[in-house]
């Protein structure tokens, strides 16, 4: 009776939120000048991966210099705000085999530090890991700089688990006290990735459900504990909306739309009611999914396409330009000032 009971209450509180939750608009303009303000020449820094290694360059794709040699950076940096370190990730791999011969591989990864200062002092091998769980990738730091929010698989370090575990988590800039922010991820089978959070405490991320990301949702602080289901019925109102960033000024979720017939880099607001595209990729080439970043004035965005190049594009879709490649540049992020 009590499972019941609580099965019911879920589905009204679903309903409520999806009554009160739109879904992103179908249309695909750019954002009018007047909306967009003055935008001026891109300021700051842009750091990528090259070749598993992290650099750094200007937003002319000048002075490209690396700035931690480490051969296996795979995934998303992210600028302390003083413009001082990067956090990464590192991947590795772990190898099996069962008594009965059955067996396999998967990766897992960890998340890292560098130090500016030590590689501008020509020390590009110095780096400290911040977790060690084998689990934790994609770290975005947190505009005050007081935490970095990242995911983690739970069963990363399990060599007899067959599916993962993300679930989205917290920590300081040490890589200490980290907390996971969802209380009922044991025994999940759905799950939330690729998390950015705002000033405010908001979060984008991707529903995953069945090994296939279902979909972007925005849980705002007080709506972190929603029921699972809530959360992949929101998500599917935005099925194809994928690798979100919000910007510094808290006014724009960045994404990619990986639809066939309607992708793009897009910014939209942060309730979702209005979308703007920003960018269509060149014939033969994609966007790579994984999170667009924004320029330390939010009116500039950076990302990288499957061909190995990074670009940047104004929030009105023009100025876009490529930086570099193709080749083997990815995950390219801005720093948070100027």
């Amino acid at each position: 009776m009590k499972h019941s009971l609580l099965q019911l209450r879920n589905l009204c509180l679903t309903l409520i939120i999806l009554a009160s939750a739109p879904a992103i608009a179908l249309s695909a303009e750019s954002m009018p000048a007047e909306k967009a303000g003055t935008i001026g020449k891109p300021q700051g820094k842009i750091a990528f991966i090259r070749e598993g290694n992290v650099w750094v360059m200007t937003p002319s794709g000048a002075n490209q210099e690396m700035v931690c040699e480490v051969t296996n950076a795979d995934g998303r940096l992210s600028w302390s705000p003083d413009g001082k370190n990067i956090v990464f990730t590192r991947g590795g791999r772990v190898e099996f085999k069962a008594p009965d011969f059955t067996g396999g591989y998967y990766k897992v990864y960890d998340i890292f530090l560098a130090s500016l200062d030590s590689a501008y002092q020509n020390n590009r091998l110095w780096w400290r890991r911040l977790t060690s769980d084998m689990g934790s990738r994609d770290p975005e730091w947190s505009a005050d700089g007081s935490k970095v929010i990242f995911t983690k698989d739970m069963n990363a370090n399990l060599v007899n688990s067959y599916e993962p575990n993300y679930q989205v988590c917290i920590m300081d800039p040490e890589g200490a006290n980290i907390e996971i922010l969802r209380k009922d991820w044991q025994g999940q089978e759905e799950f939330l990735i690729a998390p950015s959070m705002n000033a405010n405490g908001d979060i984008a991320c991707v529903n995953v459900y069945e090994k296939r990301q279902q979909g972007m949702v925005v849980l705002s602080k007080d709506k972190y504990m929603i029921p699972m289901d809530t959360v992949k019925a929101l998500a599917l109102r935005n099925s194809t909306c994928v690798a979100p960033s919000w910007s510094g000024d808290g006014k724009w979720l960045a994404y990619v739309n990986n639809d066939l017939n309607d992708g793009g880099l897009y910014i939209a607001t942060p309730d979702l009611k209005k979308r703007y595209l920003v960018f269509t990729p060149p014939p033969a080439t994609s966007l790579h999914t994984v999170s667009p970043s924004f320029s330390p004035d939010s009116k500039w965005l950076t990302f990288s396409t499957a061909d190995g190049s990074i670009w940047i594009c104004d929030i009105t879709g023009n100025g876009a330009r490529r930086l570099s490649g193709p080749g083997e540049d990815k995950f390219p992020v801005w720093s948070k000032n100027p």
